[in-house]
């Protein structure tokens, strides 16, 4: 009300110095100018000066005025605040003190022997009563250590809570019961989806524990190698008693035999190769026809060496005797035949040979594995693989 009447008083005080002039009748405003001397007619401007300056102390004055207004609100507003702060303090007080009071009597009324202290089977006793429900010792074991503070294995009067609070725990328990179980079972289909695949790639892969077939069948691919090695064995085979021996004669038949099939040192390494990347033969057998194949191959490079030297030493003047060379031929047949004879014995036992050196680690590395294989059981070769491991190492760093 009073800044209404402050307001009114500024624009009545405007309106009134404007109405002097307005009703001065224009006769008497020009009589008086003109009968006005020359110093009232230089005043004028003090006039409008001064008018300006009322003006303005009254705009100053309200001004100040909706200042004090604007600070006695804020007051107002602190004071209310305050006042509310203190109402929710007492309110929560009182709250506290209530949850405290039926705290203590529900301590009572679980403390069954009243020895100043609810025991887990107490606990157990007084809850199923409150609640009305069977609950279990994993479950009541669970709230004591939730809220037994001391760890004496019981709950003292301090210790205690409400029943809904104990409810609201017990609720809380359940639910993670339920999360771990739910998880526990989607970990369960997971370790059963790859048990499923592991046995899908390994029936697509042959690598189960050879039967005594496959042992056998593992064997028959070094015949390969040793057909291609008899040239070294001309010496030792050709010899005067020699023809007397079974194992000499089963070696002369069989080589009568591969040398009566066309190309049939082309066709036994395009046929083993072929068949070892049957993912259904057993591991055992594909393992034994690479490493055949690759002894084959190895058998090349002596007589290479035999040809190059001779080449050589011709070229020197001199030739390689008739002894260097049968006793080189004896010694590269002896260690073929040692090294079929370890990787026969070893076959037959169910073992691998791989331990030639060089040859089985390069006939490991071609060899398929269930690693190799993805999930659709499609192959992937190593080198590959490496990549795309490297690849996640990064995106994962």
């Amino acid at each position: 009300m009073h800044h209404n009447l402050c307001k009114a008083t500024t624009i009545m005080a405007i309106v009134g110095i404007s109405c002097v002039d307005a009703f001065v009748p224009p006769s008497t405003r020009a009589a008086a100018t003109t009968s006005l001397p020359s110093s009232s007619v230089m005043s004028l401007p003090n006039y409008q000066s001064s008018r300006r300056t009322t003006i303005a102390t009254t705009t100053q004055l309200y001004n100040a005025q909706d200042d004090d207004a604007q600070d006695n609100e804020i007051e107002r507003l602190k004071r209310q605040a305050a006042k509310l702060r203190a109402e929710a303090a007492s309110l929560e007080a009182d709250k506290a003190k209530q949850l405290a009071v039926a705290a203590e009597k529900a301590f009572n009324r679980f403390d069954i022997n009243s020895d100043g202290e609810v025991s887990l089977s107490e606990l157990k006793l007084g809850l199923e009563k409150e609640l009305k429900t069977e609950i279990s010792e994993k479950r009541v074991k669970e709230l004591m250590k939730v809220f037994d503070t001391s760890g004496d294995g019981a709950l003292q009067l301090e210790e205690f809570v409400t029943v809904d609070k104990f409810r609201n725990q017990l609720e809380a328990i359940a639910r993670e019961e339920k999360r771990i179980a739910a998880e526990a079972e989607q970990e369960k289909k997971r370790q059963e989806q790859e048990v499923l695949l592991a046995e899908a790639k390994l029936e697509f892969l042959n690598e189960k524990e050879p039967t005594l077939s496959d042992k056998v069948v593992s064997v028959l691919p070094y015949l390969f190698p040793l057909m291609d090695g008899l040239q070294y064995g001309r010496f030792l085979l050709g010899a005067d008693d020699a023809g007397a021996n079974p194992f000499v004669i089963i070696l002369a038949v069989l080589y009568s035999l591969y040398r009566s099939i066309p190309f049939s040192g082309f066709v036994a390494f395009f046929a083993l190769n072929f068949l070892s990347g049957n993912p259904s033969i057993n591991r055992l057998v594909r393992f034994n026809m690479q490493q055949a194949i690759f002894l084959d191959i190895a058998l090349f490079f002596p007589s290479l060496l035999i040809g190059l030297g001779g080449l050589i030493m011709q070229g020197a003047g001199s030739s390689v005797t008739n002894v260097a060379g049968e006793l080189f031929s004896d010694v590269m047949f002896g260690t073929l035949l040692l090294t079929l004879a370890y990787c026969a014995v070893s076959s037959l036992f169910g073992k691998e040979p791989d331990s030639i050196p060089l040859i089985s680690q390069a006939v490991k590395d071609r060899m398929p594995t269930i690693d190799m294989l993805d999930n659709e059981g499609r192959f992937i070769p190593r080198e590959m693989r490496k990549d795309d491991d490297n690849k996640s190492d990064e995106d994962k760093k």
